[in-house]
């Protein structure tokens, strides 16, 4: 091959990669325009007031293409598929309880992206701002609405695997006092003082007396469900093979997502619940692996996400075992059912 020849090789290559990238970023581009606007037998989403008081509502983050994609929105609780109001505010994850909301967001920079967590009151609007120092993945209210939680990654961005690392923090809505990491607080395993480099927590769920609270707690390739003490600052190991446990509204049961063997390394875990006085585990009959933080719809009904064809779709299923997962909504994730009230504390100690 002559070397005018290899030139033109050369040249026809860099041409072929060049009208490939141009290619990638318009389909990008042209996918990311898509998003703006609304897509043919998508939910309904109107603008409108959305309040975190009441009765009978639910709102979540909405992932339906259109304006008001990522925003917070509310529908009757009796009509999870039905209208959605929208509210202006956007959430990559959110909870809320008693009034107080924890939203949690991205900023987004010109070179790359930070986290933030932000405290809502009713109207939505914005109370305390606090930084988070990885990408967001679970949050959570208590119910008095007087302490809320988010866990970021601030290493790797996914449970499937081992090689992750997290934070969780706690802060109190009425002072703005911060726990930046759980792993400040006293370790109590099998009885005995417990500490570890390799220490992990995510997932936090609160009980009603605003003192208890029960989240992971990994170590040593092991998870265990943990019942924490915000006065103490300790937390207890309780049970092993607990991710990203739920607190049952009557406080007896933990909904939870388990790694169970033989599953593929990307989707391994089974939804169950544990009986907090028997620690007796009961699987769920949702077969598909679930990567979510639970919510209970009642004493009853679990309630979670699963991929869908717009990021999520909501799920509900039986917390007994029995019946089988129903959809309930599409193009939604992080939901919370308003006005629900969580009446004990758990078991004692």
């Amino acid at each position: 091959m002559t070397l005018r020849s290899r030139i033109l090789v050369l040249l026809s290559a860099v041409v072929a990669l060049a009208a490939v990238g141009i290619a990638s970023v318009l389909h990008a581009s042209a996918r990311a325009d898509r998003r703006n606007h609304t897509q043919a037998g998508g939910p309904e989403v109107t603008p409108g007031t959305v309040r975190l008081t009441g009765h009978g509502r639910m709102v979540f983050r909405n992932m339906a293409w259109g304006p008001h994609r990522d925003e917070l929105v509310s529908v009757a609780a009796t009509d999870p598929s039905g209208p959605r109001t929208a509210s202006g505010v956007k959430c990559l994850r959110f909870y809320a309880a008693s009034g107080t909301g924890v939203c949690l967001q991205a900023v987004h920079g010109p070179v790359s992206d930070t986290y933030r967590a932000v405290i809502l009151d009713a109207r939505l609007k914005v109370r305390d701002r606090y930084g988070v120092p990885g990408i967001p993945s679970r949050a959570r209210v208590s119910p008095t609405g007087h302490f809320a939680t988010w866990t970021a990654f601030v290493g790797g961005d996914s449970y499937a695997g081992t090689d992750f690392s997290t934070r969780a923090t706690i802060v109190d809505t009425r002072t703005g006092e911060l726990v930046p990491s759980l792993e400040s607080f006293r370790i109590i395993k099998g009885g005995h003082r417990y500490r570890a480099a390799d220490v992990n927590f995510w997932g936090v769920t609160f009980a009603a007396d605003d003192r208890t609270f029960y989240a992971t707690m990994a170590t040593r390739g092991t998870t265990y469900l943990v019942r924490g003490d915000l006065r103490e600052r300790t937390v207890t190991t309780l049970h092993t093979d607990v991710e990203c446990p739920s607190l049952s509204p009557d406080g007896t049961r933990v909904a939870f997502k388990k790694r169970v063997k033989g599953l593929p390394k990307d989707a391994p875990w089974r939804l169950y619940v544990l009986d907090l006085r028997t620690m007796r585990e009961t699987p769920l009959a949702e077969s598909r692996s679930v990567d979510d933080q639970v919510v209970w719809k009642d004493d009853r009904t679990a309630v979670y996400a699963l991929p869908g064809d717009y990021g999520a779709d909501l799920y509900q299923v039986p917390a007994d075992g029995s019946g089988r997962p129903r959809r309930i909504s599409s193009a939604a994730v992080s939901p919370t059912y308003l006005g629900q009230r969580q009446v004990s504390a758990g078991p004692s100690r």
